[in-house]
């Protein structure tokens, strides 16, 4: 079966990036499998020549000793074009370098390219590139641009079911322009299903060509293996197997604040730390940290000692928890699939694909710092110049004291709720569906 690549919002942007007349070399970071490959081999068909290199096969052992015998990018070109037979032309060839993150004088070269060969076309790439970047004290800020790639948003999954022309009423749609009742229901019914598979490529790929949910769950479990099998790549004093145990202990703390009590019984504080850190350097977890709120930026009052994470796919999510799929697909509510956690979880993700892939976002949360106080609201997001509270209710009732109280404390305007309801809006509250939250960060 011939592969269809499946459109990703990224590639407006590199497109843009292709004709721009000073044009920096691009570095394309995220996790592994969210399709980094896929998005520049797809650009790569609009030049004449595509020039891939990828560091992690054995064929490119005579790549990295010319990357660590020059750094003139030049030289380095014109040895690379020798020895592999394709033309290095500025203008006409696209030289990607890929998983870079295994060769580090690559890394280290990419400035270079930009003072001393600004007019090649150069993109590198990496899964693990977090890392290498942590040993660089400096990889050329200023001359290099960076890129995030996530998995698949819900606007991207319903455009890869060719479903364009729901894709973008949702895309005009708002509180004050809610939606007939039989489009909001056929918007459920997608929500649902991308719920279920997630947004890695592979599944959603998998999806769109016909197979089935259950086929989806296969491609699932080999996915998980294979983040189980990258763990021995993340460093070599930290077990594989408490890394196992902290990722599991992730997903199974998912809607809470994350106890380091409950990660490993055989880890300390500083092990079990070390062990989320890299999870999350590697672009699989990702912090939600406590802010007091009191003004922008949000960051300036967080406290790192309060977090809550996400894992990074709702696919993966389910599959490890074993949740009840057609409990999923026929419910009109997800109050009950693992007490509500899947939605703040979907809502959270959501929020950061929907932030711009060149300066992603930072997710926080609000919880009353007062002795015997409960009151915890789920996201706190900045639109435009308002700190907004986001409450996420995994139906279409529940009660906001948190938000309300949060609205009061701070004299803050209005406040977002997501649910399984059309979008609408009464009192200080505008009402998102679970569907559209992608949209509360445009408006």
């Amino acid at each position: 079966m011939s592969y269809e690549y499946l459109k990703r919002s990224i590639d407006p942007i590199l497109s843009e990036w292709k004709n721009e007349p000073d044009r920096k070399p691009l570095l394309l970071r995220g996790a592994r499998q969210v399709g980094k490959s896929s998005t520049v081999k797809e650009l790569g068909k609009h030049f004449e020549y595509f020039f891939e290199i990828n560091f992690e096969k054995k064929e490119s052992k005579d790549a990295k000793a010319i990357f660590e015998k020059y750094s003139t990018p030049q030289l380095i070109c014109d040895e690379l074009s020798v020895i592999y037979d394709i033309p290095v032309i500025p203008g006409r060839t696209l030289l990607f370098l890929d998983e870079i993150q295994a060769c580090i004088p690559a890394i280290s070269s990419l400035r270079f390219f930009y003072e001393e060969y600004p007019d090649l076309h150069v993109i590198a790439a990496g899964s693990l590139l977090e890392f290498a970047l942590q040993e660089l004290p400096s990889y050329g800020v200023g001359r290099i641009r960076s890129l995030f790639l996530y998995p698949f948003s819900f606007d991207e999954f319903l455009r890869a079911m060719n479903l364009n022309r729901l894709a973008d009423a949702l895309h005009k749609s708002s509180p004050e322009n809610p939606f007939s009742e039989e489009i909001h229901n056929k918007c459920l019914q997608q929500l649902l299903r991308f719920m279920l598979i997630g947004g890695m490529p592979k599944v959603v790929d998998t999806y769109s060509r016909g197979g089935s949910l259950l086929q989806c769950q296969q491609v699932l479990d080999d996915l998980t293996f294979s983040l189980y099998d990258d763990f021995s790549k993340y460093k070599a004093r930290v077990p594989t197997s408490r890394l196992r145990e902290v990722f599991s202990s992730v997903i199974r703390q998912t809607g809470g604040k994350f106890t380091y009590s409950k990660a490993s019984h055989n880890s300390n504080h500083m092990q079990i730390k070390e062990s989320v850190d890299l999870l999350e350097l590697a672009g699989i977890v990702y912090p939600v940290t406590h802010t007091s709120a009191n003004g922008l930026p949000l960051g300036a009052e967080m406290n790192t000692k309060h977090r809550k994470y996400l894992i990074f796919a709702t696919g993966i999510y389910q599959r490890f928890l074993k949740l009840d799929l057609g409990q999923l697909l026929t419910t009109d509510t997800l109050e009950q699939v693992n007490n509500g956690a899947l939605a703040e979880l979907f809502t959270g993700l959501e929020l950061l694909k929907s932030a711009p892939c060149t300066n992603p976002s930072q997710l926080y949360y609000w919880q009353r710092e007062k002795p015997g106080s409960s009151a915890e609201v789920d996201y706190i997001v900045q639109c435009k110049t308002d700190i907004v509270p986001l409450e996420v209710k995994s139906g279409t009732k529940g009660s906001m004291q948190s938000m309300f109280q949060f609205l009061n404390e701070k004299n803050y305007s209005y406040g977002i709720r997501c649910s399984m309801e059309n979008f609408g809006a009464y009192q200080h509250v505008k009402i998102y569906p679970l569907y559209g939250v992608s949209k509360i960060m445009q408006h």
